[in-house]
């Protein structure tokens, strides 16, 4: 049995470990990553070969509170996040498993409402809900359902390497499809009761056709990710940390809605760390980006997309961005968490 290096590690899990950002990382490379031989990059889809064929295979628990939310309730964002894994990494989803973790006393007509929302959201991103699993526990054993999914799907001929940033290259373009910040938002809004004088819905959203314009667009794609836990900033610094390179992007360039931005500045949130639930970074070579535009505005979850960055080539890993005023500022890996239980 390995042995956990507590002078490098907290002692106790702490909510910041799941924010998607630091600790996570840390969490995962020194606990799970080292036991069950995992080696990095670590991507949101795993990539095997079966019978001569690539196949991407994923899975998520979701906890968010609360589970109906303005735009979506827990079983409709836990098949868009599995969906979306498995489209990130190059791959035609096809079916998915879904464990239900239940509190005695839970109403059954609430687990109606979500399974018939995973089932809606399930037929439109084109898989099938396979197999799964149910257990209840007692009442205050659990925050009244958590949701496992698990997805598996085919990799599109000459895809493999999108997940794991291997394609990259010095002068490609950072591409995302829309606001960022606004599932994050919606949720700390429903969680506190809050009023807004523009209602704020989470992005919540299944990416598959999204994608698969790009993917078909005839324009080589380096990378892709989609901006959850930890936002735009983690995923930049990931695939800094992954290539090697140094990223810049431009702030006025990165959509984010306004009520939104007046929101994070009232509250002290960064827009750039809060987590999306149908948000995409598109890498691809400069010449590839009016292709890409194109194919991602004549969809209606890409009608705000923009070019926001590119990949600069120094040997630093070190994500810039230019601010609003002119200067800069280094994004880097947030340690802690903006809000739990986001997803």
């Amino acid at each position: 049995m390995h042995s956990i290096n507590t002078e490098e590690m907290a002692e106790y899990i702490t909510l910041n470990h799941g924010s998607g950002g630091r600790l996570t990382g840390e969490l995962v490379r020194e606990i799970f990553a080292s036991r069950f031989g995992m080696n990095e990059p670590f991507t949101d889809s795993a990539i095997f070969n079966v019978a001569g064929g690539d196949i991407a295979f994923t899975t998520d628990s979701y906890v968010i509170d609360p589970i109906f939310f303005p735009g979506g309730d827990i079983g409709k964002l836990a098949v868009c996040g599995t969906v979306n894994d498995l489209a990130v990494a190059g791959a035609v989803p096809l079916y998915l498993s879904s464990s239900f973790i239940i509190e005695e006393g839970f109403p059954v007509e609430d687990l109606i409402k979500i399974s018939e929302s995973m089932a809606k959201e399930a037929e439109k991103a084109g898989v099938r809900i396979i197999a799964g699993d149910t257990k209840v526990v007692e009442k205050g054993k659990c925050d009244r359902i958590f949701i496992t999914t698990t997805g598996a799907g085919i990799i599109r001929e000459g895809c493999s390497h999108i997940g794991s940033a291997a394609g990259v290259k010095p002068g490609d373009r950072l591409i995302i499809n829309g606001p960022v910040g606004n599932h994050s938002i919606a949720i700390m809004g429903a969680r506190k009761q809050l009023s807004f004088t523009t209602q704020v819905l989470s992005d919540c959203a299944s990416l598959v056709q999204l994608i698969s314009k790009v993917l078909v667009s005839g324009v080589e794609v380096h990378f892709m990710r989609d901006l959850t836990r930890g936002g735009l900033a983690t995923v930049l610094n990931e695939l800094s940390e992954m290539t090697g390179m140094g990223i810049e992007v431009d702030e006025n360039k990165i959509p984010v809605d306004e009520p939104v931005r007046g929101l994070c500045e009232m509250m002290g949130f960064d827009p750039l760390y809060l987590a999306n639930e149908g948000k995409v970074l598109i890498v691809v070579p400069e010449n590839g980006c009016s292709k890409i535009m194109a194919a991602l505005r004549s969809d209606p979850l890409g009608e705000k997309a923009e070019i926001i960055g590119e990949i600069t080539g120094k040997k630093n890993k070190m994500v810039v961005a230019k601010t609003v005023t002119g200067g800069t500022r280094v994004l880097d890996m947030h340690s802690g968490t903006q809000l739990p239980r986001i997803c």
